[in-house]
């Protein structure tokens, strides 16, 4: 099997690749970070509540990375914020942290709303936030199209603290009065550039329209080109912005290798083989076809990757990459 493995660093043609994706333009957009911005090196310096506390140590964290250093502060004190980082830098964190900090637990209401472009973030988002908040006894709901609305009418009118969803669904069950809105406090849109885009613009202004006047907004993105930093004006007040650049990445040890298979078949051995070289004990997936998902999660629970029986936990979404 070894032979197969042609490995190599590829982080050159990654961000070619990446720049042909952005465009010149937006591989290039920058925006200044606002002047109050402070750097808080450690999640015991934010004030956060002791169960989130002992939540984000038990996830695995053991210090923020740049982004979380700087955001979840302004964000858990109530301002509008912008947010730009590279993907990978723990930007879902950084807003779950900051709700689970802003959350009345007694108040089984809906009190924050994070609105993302596919399911299976708003999926991830919904997970992230149940570890994080796992001594904190939240309630969290994943409010996603193509699944039963008779399901998300019973979880909502259960009461749940942080709903995260899709434009269309939580938008029908504002409609339906299912999703409370009264008492939300703060708006997420996670992958920014892409939910105030054309197909997604007009949803989000209508899920808009229906939350409390006070309302506090959060952008979250990997990049924000500038009509969509002009767009922020129309339902952000005052916001903060924070960029993190790449030289202020907490990165440094990671690097990108890839692995030439020469059969679609070897792909999963090849995986294997992987996992019997290396120390892995949580990893993502990326699979092109729902198909090769379903096959890959059904290979992974029969077979131990690692020694120590540690099975592989799998996150998988349906991009083009990978596997």
């Amino acid at each position: 099997m070894a032979a197969r493995l042609g490995i190599g660093a590829d982080g050159d043609r990654a961000r070619a690749q990446r720049k042909a994706l952005l465009g010149e333009d937006d591989a290039t957009t920058v925006f200044e970070t606002s002047k109050e911005v402070t750097v808080i090196t450690t999640f015991d310096q934010m004030s956060l509540k002791e169960d989130l506390l002992r939540g984000i140590y038990a996830y695995g964290f053991e210090r923020p990375s740049a982004i979380q250093q700087r955001s979840i502060k302004p964000i858990a004190a109530g301002r509008d914020v912008i947010a730009q980082a590279q993907s990978g830098t723990g930007k879902t964190a950084t807003f779950s942290i900051a709700m689970l900090q802003k959350v009345d637990i007694q108040l089984r209401e809906t009190q924050a709303l994070v609105l993302s472009p596919t399911r299976e973030l708003a999926v991830q988002i919904q997970k992230v936030v149940l570890a994080l908040g796992d001594y904190m006894s939240i309630q969290c709901h994943a409010c996603i199209g193509g699944t039963n609305v008779g399901e998300d009418i019973r979880k909502l009118d259960y009461g749940q603290h942080i709903v995260s969803g899709t434009p269309g669904r939580v938008f029908d069950m504002i409609k339906r009065r299912n999703l409370r809105t009264r008492n939300i406090k703060m708006l997420v849109l996670d992958e920014a550039d892409e939910m105030l885009n054309k197909g997604f613009k007009e949803q989000i202004y209508d899920v808009y329209r229906y939350l409390p006047p006070a309302t506090q907004v959060v952008l979250v993105s990997a990049t924000l080109p500038h009509d969509i930093l002009e767009m922020t004006h129309k339902f952000m007040t005052e916001p903060i912005r924070i960029l993190v650049k790449r030289d202020e990445l907490t990165l440094e040890g990671i690097k990108q290798f890839f692995v030439a298979v020469e059969k679609e078949e070897w792909k999963f051995d090849t995986l294997c083989d992987l996992y019997d070289t290396l120390t892995i004990t949580q990893a993502v997936i990326f699979c092109n076809t729902k198909r090769k998902v379903g096959r890959t999660t059904f290979y992974s629970k029969t077979q131990i990757l690692s020694p120590g029986s540690i099975i592989l936990h799998l996150a998988l979404y349906f991009y083009p990459l990978a596997l």
